[in-house]
């Protein structure tokens, strides 16, 4: 007797933006945006899943939203919040779960490993895996960051590096526009917060840190 097919995990740290197809079964910690067909999906707790589902059963105690159709039971925990256009054979609702028929505006999140490191009085170029911006609502163009607090160095685009800059977009960092430029000073670290926002004017919440570290 073969032995059950482990399941696919998409881990807390990890973000997903395409179409999954998985026979067996998906388990979701981290953020998936795009399309899923499975047998079984399972959003855990921190999970964010936004799109279209297909499964045969769902169990979601995370975020789900979008156009969900689940052929057999959809089980929404007490931490569960699922909303959008939702068609299901079978519903089980826990208290504190939330099931809506409206699509609300997600507010955008920070990604990426906050992270850099530069040479003393270079610059370095900050990529997606640095920093990064979810949003399932808006474009990379529509999602604006909010530099602030930066030490020993200060943010510049590829177009003028002699002129820092206090905001610039996901798609400046995604077509390779937006530097970390150092100032030549003594010390071993340098840093900067980062705030995202969406067109709408919803934000990520409370600043992030950028740690750059200087060699």
């Amino acid at each position: 007797m073969s032995a059950p097919a482990k399941p696919s995990i998409i881990g807390p740290d990890l973000v997903v933006k395409g179409d999954i197809r998985n026979g067996g079964s998906i388990e979701v910690r981290g953020y998936v945006e795009g399309s899923i067909a499975t047998d079984h999906l399972v959003v855990h707790n921190g999970g964010r899943v936004f799109g279209t589902v297909r499964a045969n059963a769902v169990d979601v105690n995370g975020t789900m939203q979008g156009t969900v159709a689940v052929k057999n039971l959809i089980n929404i925990g007490p931490s569960g919040e699922v909303s959008g256009d939702v068609r299901y054979g079978r519903l089980a609702l826990a208290t504190g779960g939330s099931l809506e028929a409206d699509v609300r505006n997600v507010p955008p999140e920070l990604a990426g490993d906050f992270e850099l490191t530069v040479r003393r009085g270079r610059s370095v170029r900050i990529t997606p895996a640095d920093l990064t911006a979810v949003d399932p609502d808006n474009t990379s163009a529509e999602l604006t960051y909010a530099i602030s607090n930066a030490t020993s160095g200060a943010i510049v685009l590829g177009s003028a590096p002699s002129a820092a800059v206090t905001s610039f977009t996901d798609a400046d960092i995604r077509e390779g526009a937006v530097f970390f430029a150092h100032d030549g000073s003594s010390g071993a670290n340098a840093s900067f917060d980062v705030q995202v926002a969406d067109k709408s004017g919803a934000t990520s919440g409370a600043a992030r840190t950028v740690t750059v570290r200087v060699v």
